[in-house]
């Protein structure tokens, strides 16, 4: 994963940082024993499961239409939890978020404390897969003004599984590809007049496009771009695709090509990068996930996951207060087994490590340790993690 650089702090205080870091394990050591709750600093919102495209690695495309979808009110009355106050990244994703014709009404609501009650919001990321060129392009053009004056950065990644036709096949849409290079070309000049807007591309790497990682990558860096380029997950909860388990599953050459790829010098300042080619050697994830304390999924029923891979949903925020659902005794249980269960010794799930890293602690502190001083600050800043050390 090659991150949005962020704007360099003005002073990189590196001893104080690491005594803030061993403060932050001391304290998450005593929240794993206890399964205490911590308030909410990333919340992922699945604000629909309706989509456009039939991908090859994901079912969500067959989720049946009439599935209940919360209201705009509804998640901004969610948003004003207690345990949302220090919420400082909200990601929208779907399905396709833009199949909502509300859209813009709940970015503007998350992004306005006076609606949301969050004080503490940086930024918002959406996922799209850029198929409704006309609907994304009036959407953000009408939202990346007041989000900008809001002080609330706007994120995007774009899916992207392939150069051309290969993209059509593995999305199931036909001119998926043009659709979606016409609505990242909208956004590049967006940007343009927006410049704090941050544009990257989204790509599921499996068996049939691993020979297209270089091309995305190299599409990102001619466009401006961050990439996520993540291995593909199946998942009862959040895709429904154990069935594609088998069609997807690497090759051994595969795998060597995605070795190489990950230690390459594309993406030289991804902590990511580094845990997955360490995965493909030796098919077991060590990384540190902190889901549960300091992030939740929530699908678009309403129902509260502590971790948007497995299939434990804590109940459903219509019915309860999210604070009373993270402070439950399944929530409890949870946290406290959180990276033992056996989908965690593989889980490949980007991005987690933005907000996971800071609140262990201890795993970020032994990497300050362990890198020379101006290796370690090119690290921080482009992972941009100031937002959830403040």
């Amino acid at each position: 994963m090659n991150y949005p650089v962020q704007v360099a702090p003005t002073e990189f205080d590196l001893p104080r940082l690491q005594r803030a870091l061993a403060g932050r394990a001391r304290h998450f050591r005593r929240l794993r024993v206890t399964g205490a709750t911590s308030g909410l600093q990333a919340l992922s919102l699945e604000v629909t499961r309706r989509c456009v495209a039939h991908c090859v690695m994901c079912n969500i495309w067959k989720t049946p239409h009439t599935l209940r979808e919360l209201s705009v009110d509804q998640w901004l009355s969610m948003l004003r939890s207690p345990a949302a106050a220090d919420l400082r990244e909200l990601d929208v994703t779907g399905g396709e978020p833009f199949l909502r014709d509300d859209l813009d009404d709940l970015l503007l609501g998350a992004a306005n404390p006076a609606r949301s009650g969050l004080e503490r919001l940086h930024s918002i990321a959406i996922t799209t897969n850029g198929f409704l060129t006309k609907r994304v392009l009036r959407t953000i053009g009408g939202v990346a003004g007041p989000l900008e004056d809001a002080g609330v950065g706007l994120v995007f990644a774009c899916a992207m599984d392939g150069i051309g036709e290969i993209h059509n096949r593995i999305r199931g849409y036909p001119g998926g590809w043009d659709r979606l290079h016409t609505t990242i070309e909208g956004l590049c000049a967006l940007r343009e007049r927006h410049p704090g807007m941050v544009l990257g591309l989204k790509m599921t790497v499996h068996h049939y496009n691993v020979g297209q990682v270089h091309a995305v990558a190299a599409y990102a860096a001619d466009h401006g771009m961050f990439t996520i380029i993540s291995p593909f997950i199946v998942t009862p909860a959040r895709y429904g695709n154990l069935d594609l388990e088998a069609d997807l599953a690497f090759t051994p050459e595969d795998i060597d090509a995605l070795r190489d790829f990950y230690g390459g010098p594309t993406f030289r300042w991804s902590y990511y990068a580094r845990e997955l080619e360490e995965y493909f050697r030796t098919g077991q994830m060590n990384k540190v996930c902190t889901a549960g304390f300091n992030y939740a999924f929530i699908r678009s029923t309403g129902d509260l996951y502590p971790c948007p891979l497995l299939e434990m949903p804590l109940g459903n925020v219509l019915e309860q207060p999210l604070e009373r659902l993270l402070a439950s005794p399944a929530a409890r249980r949870f946290r406290r087994k959180v990276g033992r269960y056996p989908s965690c010794q593989t889980c490949t799930e980007p991005g987690l490590e933005r907000y996971a890293l800071p609140f262990e602690g201890r795993r970020y502190l032994e990497l300050s340790r362990r890198l020379d001083a101006g290796e370690f600050r090119q690290l921080h800043e482009h992972l941009g993690l100031d937002k959830y050390l403040d």
